[in-house]
């Protein structure tokens, strides 16, 4: 595997310095070609803002969770979002639900949730040193999927019984 391949990845932020909000409360989605020594700035995704529901339990389902079937659990604002990350490989955001990651991962991105506010800079210097060195498993992983082998990934891996 060419881990000097660079990748494409996806940072959410509203002040475009820094990884410093949630998928769905990003106003842009930065895009980033990352190398060993390599990155380059390649595009930038903007949004308009969510419009904030009524208060008190008086939104949709009457404040309660809906847990209907048939509809998608994520509404077309985050589906844009997650359509936008089309091509990319990594996406880094401060947070994100348990059905934004799985739409993001069945976009063939993997979710990496921040714990704290970090420089952009910062995230592509780090990025940059794991792909120089032994990359994780979920690194290693993007990177084949990049490379459109991503068979290949899954395959190594054991079923648990």
């Amino acid at each position: 595997m060419d881990s000097h391949s660079p990748l494409r990845i996806a940072i959410t932020t509203n002040n475009l310095l820094q990884v410093d909000t949630s998928f769905a409360g990003a106003k842009q989605i930065v895009f980033y070609r990352v190398g060993a020594d390599t990155a380059e700035f390649e595009d930038c995704a903007q949004f308009k803002g969510v419009k904030k529901g009524p208060g008190g339990g008086q939104g949709k389902n009457g404040g309660c969770c809906g847990m209907g079937g048939g509809e998608s659990s994520n509404p077309p604002q985050i589906m844009d979002k997650v359509h936008a990350l089309a091509g990319s490989s990594v996406l880094f955001t401060l947070g994100l639900s348990d059905p934004q990651a799985v739409s993001v991962q069945e976009e063939g991105v993997f979710p990496v949730k921040m714990e704290n506010t970090r420089s952009i800079d910062e995230v592509i210097t780090r990025l940059q040193e794991m792909l120089q060195g032994n990359p994780p498993l979920w690194l290693r992983r993007a990177l084949l999927r990049a490379q459109g082998q991503e068979g290949a990934a899954t395959r190594e891996e054991p079923v648990a019984a």
